[in-house]
């Protein structure tokens, strides 16, 4: 299967030998996306919402890249280091996924570069 690598300066660079996704024929595998600022490599300020809102944004950057939109997204995984942050993540997941994928949440006991959450994502497109 021929596959292609999806790779944007709108979204933080792979901090590892991955791609930010690959596409395999209408298929979108979105890697793990942290709170990392695109712009400056380093972890937003702010707490969970904040880092929510800028993994998010990420996914949706890279999503876009590949030529498709957050509605594209069928299935979700998120990663939270304290599952009591749940209900803070779910409000600003709520709003980027108004069409409500399939989706896992895993506690973790950590994360890359110290982020409270982490979210990767397979899309149609």
């Amino acid at each position: 299967m021929e596959w292609e690598r999806i790779a944007t300066p709108d979204a933080p660079a792979a901090i590892g030998p991955y791609s930010q996704a690959v596409r395999a024929g209408e298929w979108l595998f979105v890697s793990g996306q942290i709170p990392l600022d695109p712009a400056t490599g380093q972890l937003v300020d702010g707490g969970v919402t904040a880092q929510a809102e800028r993994a998010f944004r990420n996914l949706q950057a890279v999503v876009e890249a590949a030529g498709g939109r957050l509605e594209n997204v069928v299935k979700v995984t998120l990663f939270l280091t304290d599952l009591s942050h749940f209900d803070a993540v779910n409000q600003v997941y709520a709003r980027f996924f108004t069409h409500k994928p399939a989706r896992a949440t895993v506690g973790v006991a950590a994360l890359p570069k110290g982020a409270l959450v982490e979210v990767e994502a397979v899309a149609r497109l």
